[in-house]
């Protein structure tokens, strides 16, 4: 799946299958921010990148890279598993994040992978509260207090090593 502010990259669905045919019911992907051009965008971009790369391993290491992110912009799940886990919650957001978690729960083989990045919208409104928007619209104004109830797990637990989001 996708989402309707992405653009997926041209192999974007042959990557899919290929996991798939290795073996895994879901594949989970990366994202890239796409800019509109605004000097705050480019800032937030930055501060964003510097939160969301923390975990990728340093130049030259061959290990990939397995990352903590889950987007429903990028990601891809096997039906039959799809259906064992009951699909999406009728959750309000974070229902991306919740069949991920069934699934690996369940014992369901998750690739988490880099191999095939979604360039997203840098939008500051969306639909989920405490998505990708929010997250980003926290970046775009640094100065501002920070909830780290409103962030996605992955960005708001705080890091001695890495300034998380909440912590610059």
């Amino acid at each position: 799946m996708t989402g309707a502010d992405s653009t997926v990259p041209v192999r974007w669905l042959a990557r899919q299958t290929a996991w798939a045919r290795r073996g895994h019911d879901a594949v989970l992907g990366t994202i890239r921010l796409a800019l509109a051009g605004h000097t705050g965008q480019r800032a937030a971009r930055s501060r964003h990148d510097a939160v969301y790369y923390r975990t990728r391993p340093p130049l030259g290491v061959t290990t990939p890279w397995e990352h903590p992110h889950v987007h429903g912009a990028n990601m891809g799940v096997a039906a039959a598993a799809y259906l064992r886990v009951g699909g999406f919650a009728p959750l309000a957001t974070g229902e991306d994040r919740d069949l991920v978690a069934r699934l690996s729960a369940t014992g369901h083989r998750i690739a988490r992978t880099d191999d095939h990045p979604v360039r997203t919208a840098h939008r500051l409104r969306g639909r989920a509260p405490g998505g990708l928007a929010d997250l980003l619209a926290s970046l775009e104004r640094p100065t501002r207090p920070c909830d780290r109830t409103t962030l996605p797990p992955e960005t708001a637990a705080p890091s001695p090593a890495i300034p998380y989001a909440c912590d610059r």
